[in-house]
């Protein structure tokens, strides 16, 4: 069990799948606030996801998950906060990594490409993972 702080938000697009993730985060002892949307009523993604990364900044959080219909729209929108590392994932390699050598603070998917099993896993691959600092400290830093 987990006791992180995790803030998550979706736009229409992505608003099933966030649910399910909501489910899954909990079960497995996160604590989860959910910024929304709450329906899927049509809605503008960069506003969600400008909120849920000032709040990983800010250290309300410890990490964000942004959902939309390919996570490309969340992700590009997160990164222009600084101080956002945040990843597209579609693959659980890709997730792991992200955090090894990245130390990516915010995971986007997209509710369109993948379905809720790989999601729930690289979800939890993704917050499981560890930075490994050393070598890869410099490049982050580079990037900031």
């Amino acid at each position: 069990m987990n006791d992180a702080k995790i803030i998550i938000g979706s736009d229409h697009a992505g608003f099933v799948l966030k649910g399910k993730i909501i489910e899954f985060l909990k079960e497995n002892g996160y604590k989860v606030f959910d910024y929304g949307v709450f329906t899927e009523e049509s809605t503008d993604y960069p506003l969600i996801a400008k909120e849920v990364a000032k709040n990983v900044v800010s250290g309300e959080y410890e990490k964000g998950i942004l959902i939309c219909g390919t996570g490309v729209g969340m992700c590009i929108s997160a990164n222009k906060i600084k101080g956002i590392r945040a990843v597209v994932c579609s693959d659980t390699t890709t997730a792991k990594f992200s955090r090894l050598h990245n130390d990516t603070n915010i995971l986007c998917f997209g509710q369109r490409i993948i379905g809720e099993y790989l999601a729930k896993d690289i979800c939890k691959i993704w917050l499981d993972t560890p930075f490994e600092s050393d070598r890869h400290l410099k490049r982050i830093n580079l990037i900031d």
